[in-house]
């Protein structure tokens, strides 16, 4: 059931943000959190989205705007690199609170209260309308690589904040979505990178185990099958649709995470 749920998802979210410049890890990352520990969903999440990144790269690359990708990419790589060993540091810390509900036990660490949090205000970009809407100035590229890049590193949540940003510079569709796609692909390999560096470099030899492998394959071929199907059928879906329920499923596993139940 696993494997159905989170390729469904994968396909699904991959198909909504091609165009839309987020969505994948906003949508991956709560589905994985149901099935695995939160520090092997993020990483699951970053492998799938990396993957996902080069496949868009090879497709749309071309049309990227490269002074754009220089100034907002630069920033946001090394502030993704600080994210991701964040993200490495908090993982180990133990647990506050433990407390039965029904027959299993609810454990609160400080990386699910973290990324509660995250996951909440996020959730707020996408179901308020000033939110929303909220766009930046060009001027403002390289405070927008330095947020979206370390959110991109600690929990995977760089898109939105990203097409808030490149919205605004004056770019066509193209441009937009190329740029989108080459940023946050470059986003993807340090994080990777760093995520891979704290993992192995510590107890573990890696976050996932080798039953874990197929499904995160699995879920990679989903992601670009979405991709092929998005460019086909994405005109017909609303944004503001996606964005809602978005919205919603963040705040639910937000909550739930944040109370040790997941």
């Amino acid at each position: 059931m696993s494997y159905i749920i989170i390729c469904l998802s994968a396909m699904l979210a991959s198909a909504l943000t091609l165009f839309s410049g987020f969505g994948l890890g906003t949508l991956l990352l709560p589905v994985f959190a149901l099935f695995f520990p939160i520090e092997v969903a993020v990483a699951g999440t970053a492998v799938v989205h990396g993957a996902n990144n080069i496949f868009k790269v090879g497709l749309v690359g071309k049309h990227a705007d490269r002074l754009i990708v220089l100034r907002f990419g630069i920033p946001a790589i090394i502030a993704a690199f600080v994210g991701a060993t964040a993200f490495g540091y908090v993982s180990y810390f133990g647990e506050i609170a433990r407390y039965p509900v029904e027959s299993r036990i609810a454990v609160i660490t400080p990386i699910k209260v973290v990324m509660g949090l995250l996951m909440f205000v996020f959730a707020l970009f996408e179901l308020l309308p000033t939110l929303r809407e909220l766009k930046f100035d060009r001027k403002y590229l390289f405070l927008g690589g330095i947020l979206s890049g370390f959110f991109g590193g600690f929990s995977g949540h760089q898109g939105a904040l990203r097409s808030a940003f490149l919205s605004k510079v004056g770019i066509s569709t193209q441009a937009f979505v190329g740029t989108n796609a080459v940023i946050g692909f470059m986003v993807d390999v340090v994080r990777i990178a760093a995520y891979a560096f704290v993992f192995w470099g510590a107890e573990t030899n890696s976050p996932f185990s080798q039953d874990q492998w197929p499904l995160i394959l699995s879920c990679i071929v989903a992601a670009f099958a979405g991709v092929m199907i998005s460019k086909r059928f994405l005109h017909k879906i609303t944004m503001k649709t996606v964005e809602t329920l978005t919205g919603i499923l963040l705040l639910i596993i937000a909550m739930a995470l944040g109370a040790g139940i997941i």
